[in-house]
């Protein structure tokens, strides 16, 4: 009589070790034993040889309604699972709908639930001037976050919320023991800054790097950092592209506070040189791609410890929308759902560092900052068996040969990348087969923080 239904064998990653010969028991949905050397018996059993085990990903920066007609969960959740990231964590911002209240949580949880192929979580945002009144609301509806902006992008879809009301909400969000997420960039400098390139007549891929200088970016970490520091909420910057400011989040931290910062897979990847020169429009994001020097000083941070996680920021923008001469007239992000994992192991592998990383990076720390790290995030007894083969396959990324990809452009194609994933589990079922997503819309569910304790007015953290 086998004692699980499926164990997967191979170099397991654990968040501190890699297991040589290693396995993972898994019984129904979840993560039943890990170990090495011979694994228990069980009703299947995969063998992947030296090809790495690991936790599925926590994309924890996904964009998948930001144009209407245009990508939505059944083909951000097609990519996720091709790339072996098995919970997505969806931003507010979708086109025509400003996820800011419970009853429009609940929406798009039901909208979502209806497309997803992985696991989904959501994060909530507020309507200029509403202030904190809805954060209850929409932690009752189950939010993992919040998600707000200090630069004003578009003031329906993605408005700048001002220090005085950041302030309230962190204060009101500190209560119920969960992070408040903030888009760092200094609203009034990047203007100034854009009036002087324009009135200079810059144009092209230069343009956009000159109109968002390094200091925008950490003046608006500073103040964010602040303000939850004032406030007593755990406050996560959501993508940071200079190695100062990780500087910034670091003496905070030693400072006893909660802060935590994240590094979007393009500013470990691409620099301004090389790629936004080449690219253009299709490399535009805010805040911009630096130079090499910063990206490797973002790669220092990670080695010693100080990028908390590594996300996509993920958006499939049309290709009209990415292609303007005039670099400043292009829409902001671009699509990396498939490569994530890919890039980052790549990443580690060239630099020499432990493979564990990306395990971290990837899937234990996206889950303790969401507050589901009860359920998600590691290879461990009681997890959701999400688990990411990923074997070494070189290959040149072509983002239109897969047909995993509502757009069949990206930053990233011709790329060499010397690992790929061969299988994506979820929750314990083959959602991946290395060419093929097997997963219906519909399979993915909802997950969200564990129900709210009275002791979390005391402002007490749920993290795992």
């Amino acid at each position: 009589m086998s004692d699980f239904d499926l164990v997967l064998t191979g170099q397991v990653v654990r968040t501190d070790r890699v297991i040589e010969n290693g396995y993972v028991a898994i019984r129904g949905d979840t993560v039943e034993l890990v170990g090495g050397g011979e694994p228990p018996a069980a009703r299947e059993r995969q063998d992947f040889g030296k090809a790495f085990v690991m936790p599925g990903a926590i994309d924890a920066q996904v964009h998948s309604k930001s144009q209407l007609g245009q990508e939505d969960f059944i083909w951000s959740t097609r990519a996720a699972a091709a790339g072996g990231v098995t919970t997505v964590v969806d931003m507010p911002y979708d086109a025509g709908f400003l996820v800011c209240t419970g009853d429009r949580v609940r929406q798009k949880i039901k909208e979502a639930g209806e497309q997803a192929r992985v696991d989904y979580a959501l994060y909530g945002t507020i309507y200029p001037g509403d202030g904190p009144k809805n954060i209850a609301g929409m932690v009752d509806a189950g939010v993992s976050a919040f998600k707000f902006s200090t630069f004003n992008t578009d003031s329906k879809r993605f408005p700048r919320i001002p220090p005085q009301d950041l302030y309230a909400c962190f204060t009101e969000i500190g209560k119920f023991g969960l992070a408040a997420g903030v888009h760092n960039e200094n609203d009034e400098m990047v203007r100034a800054a854009m009036a002087s390139v324009e009135a200079g007549g810059i144009t092209d891929y230069r343009a956009h790097a000159l109109s968002r200088p390094p200091v925008t970016e950490t003046l608006a970490m500073a103040e964010v950092y602040e303000l939850g520091a004032q406030s007593g909420c755990s406050t996560h910057v959501v993508h940071c592209s200079v190695g100062r400011g990780y500087d910034l989040c670091q003496a905070y931290r030693q400072q006893g506070f909660d802060t935590t910062v994240e590094a979007c897979i393009h500013y470990l990847t691409l620099d301004e040189d090389s790629d936004v020169a080449r690219l253009g429009g299709k490399a535009k994001i805010n805040p911009p791609i630096r130079p090499r020097a910063e990206v490797e000083a973002l790669w220092r941070h990670l080695a010693a410890g100080h990028v908390t996680v590594v996300s996509t920021d993920h958006v499939s923008w049309s290709e009209n929308r990415k292609t303007d001469p005039m670099m400043l007239k292009n829409s902001s992000g671009v699509p990396g759902l498939e490569v994530l994992y890919s890039l980052l192991v790549k990443g580690l592998v060239e630099r020499d560092l432990d493979i564990s990383f990306a395990a971290r990076l990837l899937a234990a720390n996206p889950a303790r900052l969401f507050r589901f790290g009860h359920r998600k995030g590691a290879l461990e007894r009681g997890r959701d068996a999400d688990v990411v083969v990923m074997a070494h396959a070189p290959h040149r990324y072509d983002p239109g040969e897969s047909g995993h990809n509502f757009v069949t452009w990206s930053p990233y194609a011709g790329i060499e990348l010397p690992y790929r994933p061969v299988a994506t589990y979820l929750r314990g079922k083959l959602v991946f087969d290395g060419r093929n997503v097997l997963a219906e819309p519909g399979t993915g569910a909802f997950v969200r923080p564990p129900a709210l304790r009275s002791a979390l007015a005391k402002n007490e953290s749920v993290a795992a």
